[in-house]
């Protein structure tokens, strides 16, 4: 689930939900997140641009 995902389910802008979250880092557990590098964001949108998911495009 991406952070976009996070912050339509909770009602909130993305950078809103990131800034709250980095705030209050010491609540979340360790694997609660990760930041992909630029290199992983690009393939992992070139799949989802070849595959059948459905995602919406923005």
């Amino acid at each position: 689930m991406l952070d976009e995902d996070l912050a339509k389910l909770y009602g909130v802008k993305t950078k809103v939900l990131n800034q709250t979250i980095m705030k209050n880092i010491d609540r979340f557990p360790e694997e609660f997140m990760f930041q992909l590098t630029e290199e992983e964001f690009t393939n992992l949108r070139s799949q989802i641009v070849t595959s059948s998911w459905g995602l919406s495009h923005h």
